[in-house]
């Protein structure tokens, strides 16, 4: 079976697809400012020269065409024909508290989906996107919705509620849902088949779960299951990121908006779009830059590595607490994969917990690397470094849907 991935945002897609038969990605692909003068097309298919287009794609369904086009050319397609994609799995940003897992896309899927957007305004509506695209462009190919927040469902009221008036969950279910979800889930399930359990159903485990990129967030993982999370409503709550403030005193908000006159679609764009590691350093959100200005005695740039590493520590010593101990802590995506000297600072801060690393095998594990236990011997906590993969689990995911069809 041949799932094609997609990933659509506002103005791309990004795509992958995928042989489950041994899990091999045939291709992988960027389809990048649609609807914008100046678009690009890449394509990289393992062991060949990346194909790259500049072209002028009108709208989502235009860059499906080109992608489609391209995996069935002569000169860089991977398949003779459309008649060997089974289906189509998307990542879709909010399914709210009406999907806990990944479902086959219908017209009641798509209605829910819509409901959702005012949750996630910046992403639903370009998911939808991408889905009716390839409806048009692929008639009659089942596709399955893979939520970001499904993982996170199974918390308890206790700790995904605000302490807000109720009747504002009760009228616009305002609490925390949780992203990161499909990373989540990949990156514990191989912690438990790193350390010997059964990922289906790993009676006992606790671990803590760090996604660290442009977007960052933490999960604590129960038996297998997302006992908490940092990412709340939005995305914007939790650990700084690269143009997020995370979690701040709520007074900061109506506090500014009086002092700068600022609108609430200002101030949004503030603490989204031009806060976070941006809004200190005030130069770059990308940490390679901010790791290299520090080592050069930038003092902003300091200081953004010191208050993520104080804030991870924060964030993991209290999921620790929450579960009642902890057995392992992952570090994946981007930061997490590339920055051994933020595992290296953070293992020392938890070090009261039993915490300690392989300082050698440490700074091995970068992106690109396998799966790795850097734990020194008698660490009484694993750390493991796992680069995720949200692509496979998605592609799983629609191949298990499509088969009970």
């Amino acid at each position: 079976m041949k799932i094609l991935v997609i990933n659509a945002g506002s103005s791309s897609i990004k795509y992958q697809l995928i042989d489950m038969e041994n899990e091999a990605v045939l291709a992988k692909g960027l389809c990048d400012r649609i609807g914008i003068e100046g678009g690009n097309f890449k394509h990289k298919v393992e062991g060949r020269e990346d194909y790259k287009l500049d072209i002028f794609m009108k709208d989502h369904a235009a860059a499906v065409e080109i992608v489609l086009e391209t995996l069935t050319s002569k000169e860089n397609g991977v398949i003779e024909s459309l008649s060997e994609i089974t289906a189509v799995g998307h990542r879709v940003l909010h399914g709210g508290e009406k999907f806990s897992g990944s479902v086959i896309i219908d017209e009641k899927v798509i209605a829910a989906i819509e409901e959702c957007c005012e949750l996630g305004p910046l992403h639903n509506p370009h998911n939808l996107t991408g889905i009716r695209a390839c409806e048009k462009t692929m008639p009659g190919v089942p596709q399955v919705a893979v939520f970001d927040t499904g993982f996170h469902q199974t918390m308890p009221d206790y700790a995904y509620m605000y302490a807000l008036p109720y009747e504002y969950y009760e009228k616009y279910r305002i609490r925390r849902y949780g992203f990161h979800g499909t990373s989540h889930r990949y990156v514990s399930m191989r912690a438990a088949v790193m350390m010997g359990k059964n990922p289906a159903n790993p009676e006992g485990l606790k671990v803590v779960t760090c996604h660290l990129g442009n977007g960052s967030s933490i999960a604590a993982v129960k038996d297998g299951k997302c006992y908490d999370t940092t990412m709340g409503l939005t995305p914007l709550e939790g650990i700084m990121m690269g143009t997020r403030c995370g979690s701040i005193d709520p007074a900061i908000i109506p506090l500014l908006m009086k002092k700068e006159n600022l609108t609430p679609d200002q101030i949004d764009t503030i603490m989204n779009k031009k806060s976070g590691m941006l809004g200190v350093t005030q130069k770059t959100s990308d940490n390679r830059d901010i790791g290299e200005g520090a080592k050069n005695g930038d003092a902003r740039c300091q200081l953004v590595e010191k208050m993520v590493v104080h804030q991870l520590t924060k964030y993991v010593g209290s999921f620790a607490a929450a579960m009642g101990g902890v057995d392992a802590i992952t570090f994946a995506g981007g930061i997490g994969e590339n920055n051994p000297n933020y595992r290296s600072d953070v293992a020392k801060n938890l070090a009261f917990m039993g915490v300690k690393i392989d300082e050698e095998l440490n700074a091995k594990a970068i992106r690109g690397a396998a799966e790795v236990d850097i734990s020194a011997p008698d660490s009484k906590v694993r750390v493991l470094v796992i680069p995720t993969n949200e692509e496979l689990m998605i592609a799983k995911d629609t191949e298990e849907l499509v088969k009970a069809l």
